[in-house]
């Protein structure tokens, strides 16, 4: 399940995302959930110099609940379900402006920068990072295969 706040924004596109990311990264796990939030660029800045110690606008930023590393598998963490069985990845806030920006930069679709960013944020709850050049082009075939299954390719405008 995906909790979305701030936004009516392709709800279902954004948990179909959500299911299609724990499939290909062998986690289709039940009742397994993940917070959306779409915010300002002021809101973002100040999450990111808070957290992160960088004080300036994002595209996105990922809160994990779990320490998962990348490949490991959510069924390592059933003791950490909720007594009604929910296991809760973490949040992820991303600011639409942002987004808006990029799309029109990279030349594609709003909806798929959106995506993009979203999956992006999926990986990091789920463990992937991109600290190191193999990580990230792990991380980005993912990312790509993933919205490929959505016909979201690179250039889809």
């Amino acid at each position: 399940m995906v909790q979305i706040k701030g936004t009516c924004f392709k709800k279902r596109l954004i948990r179909n995302l959500f299911k299609k990311t724990l499939l290909l990264t062998g986690n289709l796990e039940k009742d397994v959930s993940v917070g959306v939030r779409f915010v300002k660029e002021g809101e973002i800045r100040e999450l990111n110099k808070q957290h992160r110690g960088i004080d300036r606008v994002t595209d996105v930023l990922s809160f994990p609940m779990l320490d998962i590393k990348e490949g490991q598998k959510l069924s390592e963490f059933d003791y950490d379900r909720s007594p009604n069985g929910e296991l809760y990845l973490g949040d992820i806030v991303v600011c639409k402006k942002r987004a808006k920006q990029q799309a029109q930069e990279y030349k594609h679709s709003f909806k798929r920068e959106l995506s993009f960013l979203i999956v992006h944020g999926y990986l990091h709850v789920l463990g992937y990072d991109h600290m190191q050049k193999e990580e990230e082009e792990r991380m980005m075939n993912l990312t790509e295969n993933i919205l490929l299954n959505f016909g979201l390719e690179h250039r889809d405008v």
